[in-house]
């Protein structure tokens, strides 16, 4: 309680009690008049002093309020713990329940569900499926024995949980969707420019199937793998996703997610940025269209130094027209250089009637040297040629697998095509000192291609480098969210394992960015993961986890994570609140 001395117009000077709290619907703080005093010159009347003395008595109605909070708890130290007692509850996932009704997920599959015949209740299934891929990532059988964790009442039975997979692969892609638009709607979001990456998953299974086939495993593991293509908006906001079988080219999944996006998603022209992966004819004739003088939609993609023409690493080596980046000479000690050019190559593109024509394509090419990438590259190869060296002075102790990235090194090797070991076929094995001698030439060079002739070169280097984002947002998925190893074989639970990971990992993004960026996305975790509260006596429940980073997480989001003790009534209301 409060007492707020106020000037009205006419100078008088007017005093009342007012009393802060928190708005039930929005969380934010808020103050109400709880007793009308009067004016000052009259109230001078009864008391020679009424500010004062009405501070006083605001002071002495906060104490009652808080004694009539208090209560008095009779501990017994040789009390036994009751049997079957829960341990700790997490409070933190109010914090992704939020989100995920301020999405509107719960309406949506709630309106998509009235009209199928299953019984169980496909949204709580879904929020007990995506807080625990958040908060204690895992099987469907762990989220499914751990659901008393939460406050929830998950009532459902672990049939449920699998038949309910069969139903979210059967709405996936209508569900993306449906989180885009609430995402633009709530939280904004700009699809100018789309990210788009792949990477793959593997299975601990010995035989394939149609999907999960063995595939180039960028884990370097001999599993079958499901392929997965990603676009994000420029923000690193998750768009749209897909599956793909294991032996399926990072080139072949362009256009169907692409195609997606820009079919229904709504977005108006697009500049797709992407790795070198990706770059193809068919691929840029698919974006840019037949006018390549106006391209219906752009690129940013990165460009192969090493595996470009004659004239291209020419271009590249030679030092005319490189500056620092502000159109500035260069010093001798400089640690980024840069320069660009426009000009026009020809791509194959592969037409409708299967046959193969050149398309003249005009680019913006974008050539830079960092000092950084160029130790990192150094660095990287001295490793492997250390390695080069143990395998050529004891050839039995690597096989195919073991000597990956070195053998590129050493001239003569050979292997069983069956085994995998390393043949002794009696030629004397050594390193390639030509080859080393040729990738040493373009360390530290980048170059990047793009339609945007009219993108300065500042722009085009930092819209590549929000690539680094979809390759952090793959990094996240499967260490923080642990989306592998996948403990589902029949593929539609596949699909809607990774559409769960798909929203856990949107509303993880929506946390960072309302947070300001502040926190990594494994900092997030680990607090939402420790603001817990156990059972302390009757209906109270003890909290023991605050900092600066719950109180930061909880202003973003008008939850009061600071109070130390609360009833069961009020958890429920707070919960109650973040689903409004």
């Amino acid at each position: 309680m409060n007492l707020n001395v106020s000037k009205r117009k006419n100078g008088r000077i007017y005093l009342y009690i007012e009393k802060s709290y928190r708005d039930k619907i929005t969380g934010k703080p808020r103050k109400k008049n709880v007793k009308t005093l009067g004016y000052v010159d009259e109230l001078e009347k009864q008391y020679s002093d009424p500010i004062t003395h009405f501070r006083e008595v605001a002071r002495q109605m906060t104490l009652e309020e808080k004694s009539s909070r208090q209560i008095t708890l009779t501990v017994d130290m040789n009390e036994d713990l009751s049997m079957n007692a829960e341990g700790s509850k997490n409070f933190g996932y109010a914090v992704p329940l939020k989100i995920y009704h301020e999405l509107g997920l719960d309406q949506f599959l709630k309106n998509r569900s009235r009209s199928e015949k299953f019984e169980f209740n496909a949204n709580s299934i879904m929020i007990l499926l995506v807080i625990s891929r958040l908060l204690s990532p895992g099987s469907k059988i762990k989220a499914y024995n751990e659901k008393s964790r939460y406050f929830e009442r998950f009532d459902f039975s672990k049939d449920d949980v699998y038949r309910a997979l069969t139903y979210f692969d059967k709405i996936s892609n209508d569900l993306q969707r449906y989180l885009h638009e609430s995402v633009r709607m709530k939280y904004e979001c700009d699809t100018s420019i789309i990210y788009y990456d792949v990477t793959n998953y593997y299975f601990e299974i010995k035989k394939t199937d149609e999907n999960r086939k063995r595939g180039r495993c960028k884990q370097n593991r001999k599993k079958p793998i499901i392929q997965m293509g990603l676009a994000l908006d420029k923000k690193g906001i998750p768009l749209h996703y897909e599956l793909f079988p294991g032996n399926c080219l990072d080139k072949q999944t362009f256009r169907s997610v692409i195609g997606e996006v820009r079919k229904k998603y709504d977005t108006g022209r697009i500049v797709v940025v992407a790795d070198m992966g990706i770059i193809t004819g068919d691929n840029i004739y698919y974006l840019t269209g037949n006018k390549p003088e106006k391209p219906k939609n752009g690129y940013v993609f990165s460009f192969s130094v090493r595996g470009g023409t004659k004239a291209f690493k020419s271009y590249v080596l030679d030092e005319k027209g490189y500056t620092d980046g502000s159109g500035n000479l260069l010093e001798d000690d400089a640690d980024f250089k840069v320069k660009d050019r426009i000009t026009y190559r020809d791509i194959n593109v592969t037409m409708e009637s299967g046959k193969i024509q050149k398309k003249t394509v005009y680019e913006k090419q974008v050539v830079f040297w960092s000092k950084k990438y160029y130790l990192k590259a150094r660095a990287e190869r001295a490793e492997m040629i250390a390695k080069a060296e143990a395998l050529i002075a004891r050839p039995g102790e690597f096989n195919k697998d073991t000597s990956y990235g070195a053998a590129a090194y050493v001239k003569n090797l050979e292997y069983d095509k069956k085994t995998g070991e390393i043949l002794n076929t009696g030629k004397v094995l050594y390193i390639n000192e030509s080859k080393i001698a040729e990738e040493e030439k373009y360390d530290g060079y980048y170059s990047i291609v793009t339609s945007e002739l009219g993108m300065s070169v500042a722009d085009i280097i930092d819209t590549y480098r929000g690539l680094w984002e979809i390759e952090e947002t793959f990094k996240i998925t499967k260490s923080d969210l642990e989306t592998r190893p996948v403990y589902v074989s029949e593929y539609s639970h596949i699909n809607a394992h990774f559409l769960t990971c798909f929203v856990a990992l949107t509303i993880l993004r929506l946390i960072q960015q309302k947070t300001d960026g502040k926190y990594s996305t494994a900092k997030i975790l680990e607090c939402l993961n420790k603001i817990q509260c156990s059972h302390e006596d009757e209906n109270i429940y003890l909290f023991n986890y605050r900092n600066e980073m719950t109180d930061t997480i909880g202003n973003a989001f008008s939850i009061d994570f600071t109070k130390k003790r609360r009833t069961l009534l009020e958890i429920k209301k707070i919960l109650g609140n973040v689903k409004i």
